[in-house]
Order: C-alpha cells, then sequence, then structure tokens
C-alpha cells in the first residue's frame, strides 16, 4: 500500500510540472489569448525574419509586450503582425516600430521607438512607421562584392569599357630635359722652350809643308 501512494504521489508531480510547462509555453506563443492587462496593436513588416508568435517587444531595452500573431498579407505581401503591450504603457501615435539584433549570435526582438505626438495610439491602432529585419550575412556579402568590384573599375577608362573597344594607347611622354653640361675646363699647355743650338766648331787650319 505504501508503494502505490509513493507512486500516485510521484504522477501527482510529473503531471503538475507537466501542467505548468504546457501552461508556460501557451503563454509565451500567445495561444492563450489576449494577455490579462494588455491591449492590442498591428503592424506590417517586410520581414520578420527571426521573430515568431511570442517575442519580445521592447522599450528601452525592457519586455513591455509579445507578438500574439503572424500572418502574410497576400495582398501587399508584407507580414502582418498582432501585437499585445502593457497597458500602462502608452505610445505616441508617431512611434516607430522595427525588428532588433541582440548581436551576432543571439537572437531577434521586436523594438519600439517612442515619437514626440501628444495623442497616444488607441486599441487596435497600426503602427504605420516600420522596419523589418535586416539579415547580417546578407550586409556582409554585399560588402565583400562591393570591394572586389570597386578595385577593378577604379583604374578603367571609360573607353575601355565599352565592348569592342580599342585599347586606349598610352600617352606620350614629354621629353625630359638634359642639362647642357659645361665644357671642362682644359689647363693651357706651357710653350715648348726652344733646343739650344750645338756649339760652331770652326774648321781646322791645315799644316803647312
Amino acid at each position: 500500500m505504501s508503494h502505490t501512494a509513493a507512486e500516485v504521489l510521484a504522477g501527482a508531480g510529473v503531471l503538475a510540472v507537466g501542467a505548468a510547462f504546457a501552461f508556460y509555453a501557451a503563454q509565451g506563443t500567445g495561444l492563450t489569448g489576449r494577455d490579462a492587462g494588455s491591449y492590442p496593436l498591428s503592424a506590417s513588416f517586410r520581414s520578420v525574419e527571426g521573430i515568431t508568435v511570442g517575442s519580445d517587444v521592447r522599450l528601452a531595452g525592457v519586455k513591455v509586450g509579445t507578438i500574439t500573431a503572424l500572418t502574410l498579407n497576400p495582398q501587399t505581401f508584407m507580414a502582418d503582425a498582432k501585437i499585445a503591450i502593457s497597458e500602462g504603457i502608452l505610445l505616441p501615435e508617431d512611434s516607430a516600430i522595427l525588428i532588433s539584433s541582440e548581436g551576432l549570435l543571439g537572437g531577434n526582438f521586436v523594438e519600439i521607438l517612442p515619437g514626440g505626438a501628444v495623442e497616444t495610439l488607441p486599441p487596435g491602432a497600426e503602427i504605420e512607421d516600420t522596419q523589418g529585419a535586416v539579415s547580417l550575412i546578407t550586409l556582409l556579402m554585399k560588402f565583400v562584392a562591393g570591394d572586389e568590384s570597386a578595385d577593378p573599375a577604379a583604374g578603367a577608362s571609360p573607353a575601355a569599357t565599352e565592348p569592342g573597344a580599342a585599347p586606349a594607347e598610352p600617352p606620350e611622354e614629354a621629353p625630359a630635359d638634359i642639362p647642357e653640361e659645361a665644357p671642362a675646363d682644359v689647363p693651357e699647355e706651357a710653350p715648348a722652350e726652344p733646343m739650344p743650338e750645338p756649339p760652331v766648331v770652326p774648321p781646322a787650319k791645315d799644316a803647312a809643308p
């Protein structure tokens, strides 16, 4: 009998934990209907990549609501989102909403940028100023592709880019001005001294017979 009671208690505990987990999951995904103490808003995004039902809606980094529904509009081909905002948060009617990223390895969330209007958004209103998700990988690929295509095009002339155009002739270089060299100073040679004339020897007198 003691074993049976222990098994019943263990089973009840497992069921209680399972029910609590199911309720938490349903509340996070918006399956429990409209959250208590919140009012609905809507917005249309070009892309909701990384956003699912139950994603956080933050204002200044603080969670103020959740995404309750995501549907594709067949007429505008944009993603229509339903948002549940806490009743204590009154947003100006010129507020903006965008999809932000927590970092390279983090997930995406919905961020609200409040405007400066005096009037606030009533329940069921649509936030018109939106910005969809931006893929970091796509931006990196465009950046790399832009660098590779910019290098060869930077030094190409317009005539060289036209198909069938003759190659451009290199400009003729002007002859460099060669400075004239001053004539070297050649030392003047001294005039040669005249050779001394040999002494004149008088002819010998003939001896007397």
